[in-house]
């Protein structure tokens, strides 16, 4: 059974996602605001198989929350919850460590399969058939991908991923040599439109070049197309 966090300070919307989540055959726990919800997710960070993380909260906003647990070395999914569905609202969302995000209001069966297939996402991860990999891991250039345990490792250090960077990894991983578009990684990987603001994807990039580049000012791996996107390269 998913255990899932509703982080929510709407007493009727908290006690209706529980109602509708429990019946689906989840486990809810709710906090009312963002410092509750850290305080349990810093004594119990494996508890949790997902938080559903309201932006608008009294005390730390949603934003806020989610950037701490991620300084924090807390990457339980995170799915955000709000009434601001502005574009650049949602980015800063991913920015702040969410990886997916809903705005309000939401029809239920939106809301489940979201939810459904944040849960899956690591399993799906785990699922790859390219030459460098065993099952669950893409090695190259000394480095080693976990995708399950969501860890990049190079050398002696390890690195904790966020679902949506092991996601994007992985998409880039799969065509690699190839020029991907900004445009094409927000609608496969994020679900999100094509017309939408790109800031997201060269900010996601930037963080996983200072994770996989020797020098992430001359990256060797995560490579610029220019006017285009971005094309992965295993052995320059």
């Amino acid at each position: 059974m998913s255990v899932v966090l509703i982080v929510e300070d709407e007493v009727h919307l908290a006690e209706g996602l529980r109602f509708n989540l429990e019946a689906e055959g989840y486990e809810v726990h709710i906090a009312a605001d963002g410092e509750t919800a850290l305080d349990r997710l810093r004594t119990s960070p494996t508890r949790y198989d997902a938080v559903l993380l309201d932006v608008m909260l009294p005390g730390r906003d949603g934003f806020e929350v989610a950037a701490e647990l991620r300084r924090s070395g807390i990457f339980v999914p995170i799915l955000m919850l709000t009434a601001r569905g502005r574009a650049e609202d949602v980015l800063r969302g991913f920015e702040s460590g969410a990886d997916d995000y809903l705005p309000k209001p939401f029809e239920l069966t939106i809301l489940l399969a979201r939810l459904g297939g944040l849960l899956r996402r690591r399993e799906w991860l785990t699922h790859t058939s390219e030459p460098h990999a065993k099952p669950g891991r893409f090695t190259f250039a000394g480095k080693t991908i976990d995708f399950e345990a969501l860890e990049l490792h190079s050398g002696e250090r390890t690195v904790k991923l966020t679902l949506m960077e092991a996601e994007l990894l992985r998409y880039l991983i799969g065509r690699e040599g190839k020029a991907v578009s900004r445009q094409a990684l927000l609608a496969d990987v994020w679900g999100m439109r094509e017309d939408t603001d790109t800031r997201a994807i060269d900010n996601f990039i930037v963080r996983l070049r200072r994770h996989l580049e020797d020098d992430p000012v001359s990256p060797r791996h995560l490579l610029t197309v220019r006017g285009v996107g971005y094309r992965f390269v295993a052995e320059p």
